[in-house]
């Protein structure tokens, strides 16, 4: 599977992305030319509820300066800047999509933090790094386009080191059937792949992993799109468009896909955990 062929790295990839990006900053009053990560945080994190849910996870799974991370599913490197400006340490990002390592870099360029950020084009089911290789492996809103659970989960384990943790926020299934389709990560069912809480805690015991934290976030994700669209309606009265990562994500179609992942969440279609768990 490879960049130019995979339709997931087809649905996300724009070819225009940093212009979109720098764009917005810029009619938003930013210096595109230096940029922190706190300007970035509207935009660079493709996951319900951004920055603090990416706060919350640092913290719940302890990252420290001396840790090594791996970003699997990395996107644009929102999470990545915010652990190495916050936390001190050095992070790896890995993604399908090419133009989303790309984009990485060249915010990492000018937030100051490209030496302790670092991306590279890769599949997530055969990483292109040595076995034990990483302190924390770290993963937002990245497994519900994979099919092959036990080797994406499998591949996580191979690159940790003894001890290590591996640190997650994810869409899982709900117990209420099948989901309303399009959503962000898929317009219709041929590239989503959702698994139960239960069967993922299941895998994850039986990679070898060691169940550390587990949580149920969805209660905070239902509040986050409501306000999330009042804000936006309260900007269209006013005839400016929100600046959020879904919009630059998905353009015109973004009110869509909130609407859509609303209902699925209070319908109970899919559910939403925050969860640590090591390697012996």
């Amino acid at each position: 599977m490879t960049d130019t062929v995979s339709p997931v790295a087809a649905h996300y990839a724009r070819g225009d992305l940093a212009t979109r990006i720098l764009d917005s900053l810029a009619a938003a009053g930013k210096d595109v030319d230096a940029l922190t990560p706190d300007d970035l945080a509207p935009v660079d994190e493709f996951h319900i509820r951004g920055r603090q849910a990416t706060a919350e996870l640092a913290e719940l799974a302890r990252i420290a300066a001396a840790d090594r991370v791996l970003d699997v599913g990395c996107g644009i490197g929102g999470p990545s800047r915010f652990l190495a400006a916050t936390r001190g340490c050095r992070v790896t990002g890995v993604d399908l999509t090419a133009e989303y390592c790309d984009v990485a870099a060249m915010l990492a360029e000018r937030t100051g933090l490209a030496e302790r950020v670092a991306y590279r084009q890769g599949d997530a089911l055969a990483l292109p790094y040595d076995a034990a290789s990483f302190d924390v492996v770290w993963t937002q809103h990245a497994q519900m386009n994979i099919a092959d659970k036990p080797r994406l989960y499998g591949e996580m384990f191979r690159v940790l080191k003894p001890g290590g943790r591996l640190a997650f926020y994810d869409i899982l299934a709900g117990p209420e059937g099948p989901i309303h389709f399009p959503v962000p990560w898929a317009p219709t069912p041929d590239i989503s792949d959702l698994i139960a809480p239960e069967a993922l805690r299941a895998l994850l015991q039986g990679i070898g992993f060691g169940i550390a934290e587990w949580r149920d976030a969805t209660a905070p994700a239902v509040e986050w799109f409501h306000e999330a669209r009042a804000k936006a309606a309260e900007a269209a009265k006013t005839g400016t468009a929100p600046l959020t990562s879904l919009r630059i994500l998905a353009g015109e179609g973004w009110c869509e896909l909130a609407a859509n992942m609303v209902r699925n969440l209070e319908e109970g279609r899919i559910v939403l955990v925050q969860a640590v768990a090591g390697k012996g």
